[in-house]
């Protein structure tokens, strides 16, 4: 079994520091996560920008100023997210591939995100995968219901993915695929051969999810992002801890964890 890669999802677009006043923002604070998150295991740093206010942006400024401060003091693998926040146009989500991060995120289908609908037509998915395809970027396949896997496959026909493809599932958001190990397994069967996978379980999701995906052989998203709590009612301390127990418990089960020259590798990055 190959060692475990962790992605560090640090901020999203949703959670605010009076949810988790650790909550990285600025991107000097988002480079500071990124690194110590470096230092627990992690090789992929999955970024969200914010304002001033602490509001979401795909502004590729501030995206580039966090990238910098990154790459400054480690070698992390960089995503950048084209998801951005639901209401966005797809001109703006996509502005940060034009920066040339390592990897970024592509979502291959709409679906309803709490009380709102995260909204990606086909003319959308093909806008953010040709411009990943014209820059060099990786494509993370975001998946939050099955048949997001099928549309992956009909862009790597047409000729805008270029397999081995990478998938994400995404799982526990309300409104989309449910964070259970059947629906984990079933979406594993749906891969075409040779595709690496990470889950990224949302809430309560995120340790059981993880922890069945180090004994499969895929890979796991942990940070605030997805889930800002140690245990029931303890929030976390930093997206470091998050990383570190999942290292932890990979390594008590006997699979060791990736560095960022290792999980390039892999991905063929």
């Amino acid at each position: 079994m190959e060692k475990l890669i962790i992605t560090a999802a640090l901020t999203g677009a949703e959670v605010t520091k009076s949810d988790n006043p650790a909550l990285p923002v600025t991107p000097e604070e988002i480079a500071i996560s990124a690194i110590e998150c470096w230092e627990a295991g992690a090789s992929i740093v999955h970024l969200h920008a914010r304002d001033v206010d602490g509001s979401p942006t795909q502004d590729a400024d501030l995206y580039n100023k966090a990238i910098k401060l990154i790459r400054k003091e480690c070698d992390l693998i960089i995503q950048v997210s084209t998801g951005g926040a639901v209401g966005m146009t797809a001109q703006e989500r996509v502005a940060p591939v034009a920066l040339k991060p390592d990897m970024a995120t592509l979502t291959t289908g709409s679906v309803n995100f709490g009380d709102a609908v995260f909204l990606n037509s086909w003319s959308d998915i093909e806008l953010f995968a040709g411009e990943m395809k014209y820059y060099g970027v990786k494509p993370e396949i975001e998946v939050f219901e099955m048949g997001m896997v099928s549309t992956a496959l009909r862009l790597a026909k047409n000729g805008l993915l270029e397999p081995p493809l990478h998938f994400d599932f995404v799982m526990g958001v309300p409104g989309a695929i449910a964070g259970t190990p059947r629906n984990l397994m079933n979406l594993v069967d749906s891969l075409p051969p040779g595709s690496t996978w990470t889950v990224a379980g949302i809430g309560q999701a995120e340790l059981s999810l993880g922890v069945m995906a180090i004994l499969l052989g895929g890979n796991v998203r942990v940070g605030f992002e997805d889930n800002i709590y140690y245990c029931r009612g303890v929030l976390a301390q930093s997206n470091a801890q998050l990383v570190k127990r999942m290292a932890d418990f990979s390594r008590e089960l006997g699979r060791e964890i990736t560095n960022p020259t290792e999980a390039r590798s892999i991905l063929r990055i």
